[in-house]
């Protein structure tokens, strides 16, 4: 008897290692398929408006077992006291919002986004970067999301059930959030600003329609959102060939550095590939970004183009 528990245990461990050890930044459609049905893997399906998709495509069709969430509407991001949208909601919220899903701090989270492009991609990076700021590192994205899943031909599910609420305690890392005081200290001491919006934003010829000024802020550098992504689809580039464009942009791969879009969104992607990608940790994201920063009369903004 005491041989069998001492088998059952080692295997346990084993498995527990394996999905400890496969919870890098990015998995891929053979690594979601070898896991189906493995006990502590979530896989969290994203895929919604950003990605042209709604919650009937995913009852058509979806990885089986997984759970489906609203980026949109399902509370992973609000609007703040200053009217500033696209903010980090409160802890208590989130906690509420992951353990409702079915997750729990000993689970392994596999973000599942649309993968049609780099717009759709960034609600899983913003809800990757979401889940490392409450003290969750056991996190994955699937690279090509449904996409690549689907094209490989692998098994779907129908439907939907119900997930079984679990506990989710956040262990909330301060140091991953930036307050617009933190970006103002950095642009007057000369620090790396990263403007990860779309060039014809940076320059000032168009804007968000909820930011209040056109241009960026003073100093910032351009490395837009779709240089993240082959063709600025759903997967994302090889290491190497982002090395070259952030040096081709002027970026680092090393030190401190902010990254901003409109709010917080666009960003994501630029964070994730620094700090989870190339290694970057001194990386941050300011999620308040342009909307935030265009609002505050006090602060400068810089344009190329004069209107």
């Amino acid at each position: 008897m005491k041989k069998f528990f001492a088998i059952a245990l080692a295997l346990v461990l084993v498995t527990a290692a394996g999905v400890a050890k496969a919870a890098t930044p990015l998995v891929d459609s053979a690594w979601v398929k070898a896991n189906l049905g493995k006990p502590g893997v979530v896989f969290l399906d994203v895929g919604g408006k950003l990605g042209g998709k709604t919650k009937a495509d995913f009852l058509r069709g979806h990885i089986p077992g997984a759970v489906w969430t609203n980026y949109l509407k399902d509370g992973w991001r609000y609007k703040d006291k200053n009217n500033t949208v696209g903010q980090l909601s409160p802890t208590p919220k989130l906690e509420k919002l992951i353990g409702g899903l079915g997750i729990g701090n000993n689970d392994h989270v596999v973000i599942i986004p649309v993968g049609g492009k780099a717009l759709d991609v960034a609600t899983a990076t913003r809800i990757y970067w979401t889940f490392k700021v409450l003290g969750h590192d056991n996190v994955s994205i699937l690279d090509g999301g449904m996409n690549a899943y689907k094209k490989a031909k692998n098994p779907l599910a129908k439907g939907s059930a119900k997930p079984k609420a679990k506990t989710f305690k956040a262990a909330f890392r301060k140091d991953m959030v930036i307050a617009k005081a933190d970006v103002v200290k950095t642009m007057k001491s000369g620090g790396v600003l990263v403007d990860i919006r779309p060039n014809n934003q940076f320059l000032g010829v168009n804007k968000h329609g909820k930011a209040k000024r056109y241009g960026t802020i003073p100093g910032a550098i351009n490395l837009p959102e779709n240089w993240m992504t082959k063709n600025g689809g759903g997967t994302f580039r090889d290491p190497a060939l982002l090395k070259k464009l952030f040096a081709f942009a002027k970026v680092s791969t090393s030190g401190p550095e902010i990254y901003f879009c409109n709010s917080g969104h666009w960003a994501s992607l630029g964070w994730f590939v620094s700090s989870e990608l190339l290694g970057n940790k001194d990386a941050k994201m300011y999620d308040g970004s342009m909307i935030e920063w265009s609002a505050d009369m006090s602060l400068p903004i810089q344009t190329a183009f004069k209107r």
